[in-house]
């Protein structure tokens, strides 16, 4: 095998690849990326088994092959060189040199044909969407996913397509967020799909912003196509709990709230929250929400921002970091807050989208509420 490659693009490869490769493999081979070089293309190619990722760009193919390098150390070498190009030449002893300029390097690497195949989707049901509608869906639900292990059903990004709409949900237990998006599918085909963290954020990290893309679905795996790069996943197994039976149908009282100001407000509150226990306040007044939090080995914070809020008071507590990470999930300049009581969810949307759980394909957050402490105030 023999290629040349501008530096820049081969670094931008591997890159893409090597987060995929597992820290400690099962098989050596796994710690090594996948090279082809074939047809004037370039593809690059890594797994743990269960997450796949193949990236393909032109190349100028100067004799045709395969061979498997360390991604660690490919990574860093390429990442370190200067030259505009390097040039690429692995002997039948799979020995890789490397050209940049007047420097040379030799890697030791596997043969090509031992590597793991990727799935075969041949069989599976393809869906057509643009890059920006799946980024979207994904960036809006997979910040909420579970990182407990134990509760291995919500560690994903759960996708379940009816009646040619399709709900993508991130949820730990203590926060939900959940989005729609009608898909062109024939409106007979429906599945429920649990896709893996760790595939949800390396497909994030490839989309972009133009570009179409296509969904491949079958029972046990999906992947993502793009124009120049492939994720396939193993779905998560286990049942999905009925998210619905948790959004509040309707909320006692709609507040708006500016986005940026709550978020600043919430950084200073959250100071003074306890080590293992972060929970403030709100406390709905007349016109005005106050935020509060004590502890005793801290200190104590009150802030205070105006609302259209003129009903009977609410306290309701939550913790700030949840509710930080829900607001820099949202896009508009003022969010809507939906809440009834102390011991109620609190629903967030954008707020020109609604508040119900019936809100079209608006992104819905919700937000479950922590015991209140007596001593804040």
């Amino acid at each position: 095998m023999k290629f040349v490659i501008s530096t820049q693009e081969f670094n931008y490869l591997i890159s893409k690849c090597q987060h995929v490769v597992p820290p400690n493999p099962t098989m050596p081979i796994l710690s090594n990326i996948l090279i082809e070089a074939k047809n004037g293309e370039l593809t690059l190619t890594a797994t743990d088994l269960t997450v796949g990722v193949r990236c393909f760009t032109e190349a100028k193919v100067l004799e045709e092959g395969s061979t498997t390098l360390p991604a660690k150390k490919l990574s860093s070498l390429i990442r370190e060189l200067t030259s505009m190009n390097v040039e690429v030449t692995t002997n039948d002893h799979h020995v890789t040199e490397i050209i940049a300029d007047s420097s040379k390097f030799k890697l030791h690497g596997m043969a090509g044909s031992n590597f793991p195949d990727l799935p075969s989707f041949g069989d599976a049901t393809p869906v057509k969407l643009t890059q920006e509608q799946l980024k979207e869906m994904f960036f809006r639900t997979s910040f909420a996913v579970s990182k407990d292990d134990t509760r291995y059903a919500l560690t994903g990004v759960f996708l379940h397509i009816e009646n040619g709409k399709a709900s993508f949900v991130g949820t730990d237990g203590k926060r939900l967020a959940r989005t729609h998006l009608d898909m062109q599918v024939d409106p007979s085909f429906s599945g429920s799909y649990i896709v893996p963290i760790k595939a949800v954020d390396e497909i994030l990290k490839n989309l972009k912003e133009e570009g179409d893309a296509t969904l491949y679905l079958l029972n046990d795996k999906i992947a993502v196509e793009t124009e120049n790069s492939l994720h396939v996943s193993k779905l998560l197994s286990g049942d999905y709990p009925d998210v619905n039976r948790v959004i509040p149908e309707q909320s006692a009282q709609v507040v708006t709230l500016h986005r940026e100001e709550l978020l600043t407000l919430l950084r200073q509150v959250s100071l003074f929250t306890a080590e293992g226990y972060h929970s403030v306040r709100f406390s709905f007044g007349n016109g005005e929400v106050k935020l509060s939090a004590n502890t005793k080995d801290i200190g104590e914070g009150n802030v205070s921002m105006p609302v259209n809020y003129h009903a009977e008071q609410i306290d309701i507590a939550f913790d700030p970091t949840f509710f930080m990470d829900i607001l820099k999930h949202t896009r508009g300049e003022r969010v809507t807050l939906g809440v009834t009581d102390s011991f109620n969810p609190g629903v967030i949307t954008d707020s020109e989208e609604g508040t119900t759980a019936t809100a079209g394909n608006s992104p819905l957050f919700v937000l479950m509420p922590m015991r209140l402490s007596e001593n804040v105030g």
